[in-house]
């Protein structure tokens, strides 16, 4: 099943999960059933993977220009709740931002277009977070809006002194200074 989130482009995918009596089996990617029921044809070409504990946030986080990434993402084990911003200045829906947690339960999936600024906080223990991108990282090319930005107003549905975040990510820019 998909359906389109409030920003444009941007989809939350459930998949079919069979389960019996040895456990569970879920068809993670298929590349001409995404064509189909997204209209989005994007060939992904790097896989990426992250463990985080309780409380560490990544993000917000894109990469600009011909580098800029769409991506598949989905959590393997555990609970994040991920956040999305849009940055394309021509969208309908550019500054919004649209939040689902995403855990191992429900296997859902969210694709995440080109020029979408993107982060997750993990709410349960440990989680494994696991994407697809249609272009290779490029470092040149990184960019990111700092988590607390003002204008954005995330509610991550957390405390916010028990937040673990890179110090790289404390040095982010706002939206505004990059957007406005």
């Amino acid at each position: 099943m998909v359906k389109e989130t409030p920003l444009q482009g941007c989809f939350l995918l459930t998949p079919q999960v069979f389960e019996d009596e040895r456990g569970s089996f879920t068809e993670s990617f298929n590349q001409e059933r995404f064509k189909e029921m997204t209209g989005v044809d994007c060939e992904f070409v790097q896989d990426n993977q992250s463990v985080s504990r309780k409380g560490v946030l990544r993000g917000l986080h894109f990469q600009t220009g011909k580098h800029a990434q769409a991506k598949l993402i989905r959590v393997v084990s555990g609970s994040v709740l991920d956040v999305v911003v849009d940055c394309r200045k021509e969208s309908p829906t550019f500054g919004h931002q649209y939040s689902v947690v995403l855990d191992d339960k429900t296997h859902q999936q969210l694709y995440i277009p080109k020029g979408f600024a993107h982060g997750f906080l993990t709410l349960s223990e440990t989680a494994i977070f696991c994407y697809k991108c249609d272009e290779y990282y490029h470092k040149e090319s990184e960019s990111g809006i700092i988590y607390n930005d003002p204008t954005l107003a995330i509610d991550w549905q957390f405390p916010m002194d028990q937040l673990i975040i890179s110090d790289k990510d404390k040095q982010l820019p706002t939206f505004d200074e990059l957007f406005r």
